[in-house]
């Protein structure tokens, strides 16, 4: 046990107290270990979150990798973040859970769509609460091959932020 001890530590440099105690080989050994951990949270939290759908999973993305990030370089404890990392993950999939089963705790975590067109009319009040410009809803209807609001049936600016378009 002593034996695997010592190599963990000669690999990854764990008793480490400042980022530059580090040698390149321990950095990129850490990179690898991490990166296979990550997959493991990941898999364990869902991959839903990485489609960022939503700001709730943008911010754990974030937080992700600014922490797994700090396991890597040296600037945080190894085990600590990677555990960090992991609470995260596991707050988000509980959170989620959760959601799933409350249509107020989901409104709060990941708010609501918002009607912008309906039946060709722009809904310029929703649009001004969305901080749209009229060529910002222009620019997404063409993304999604529309022309004019006139040619849309109903155009909802998601949860995620993207405009999803029904079509006349």
């Amino acid at each position: 046990m002593e034996t695997a001890s010592a190599i963990l530590e000669a690999a990854l440099g764990l008793s480490a107290t400042k980022a530059e105690e580090l040698n390149t080989l321990q950095v990129c050994v850490r990179a690898v270990v991490v990166f296979i951990i990550l997959i493991a949270f990941v898999r364990f939290g869902k991959k839903r979150f990485l489609g960022k759908a939503t700001a709730f999973d943008a911010i754990l993305v974030i937080m992700i990798g600014s922490i797994a990030s700090r396991a890597i370089s040296g600037t945080a404890p190894f085990i600590p973040s990677l555990a960090g990392t992991f609470v995260l993950i596991l707050t988000h999939w509980i959170i989620s859970y959760f959601s799933e089963r409350s249509p107020t705790l989901s409104y709060l975590t990941k708010g609501h769509d918002t009607v912008l067109v309906r039946d060709g009319r722009v809904d310029r009040k929703a649009l001004r609460k969305a901080h749209m410009s009229d060529d910002d809803l222009d620019e997404d209807l063409r993304e999604q091959g529309v022309a004019k609001p006139g040619d849309v049936k109903e155009a909802r600016l998601e949860r995620s932020g993207k405009l999803s378009v029904v079509k006349k």
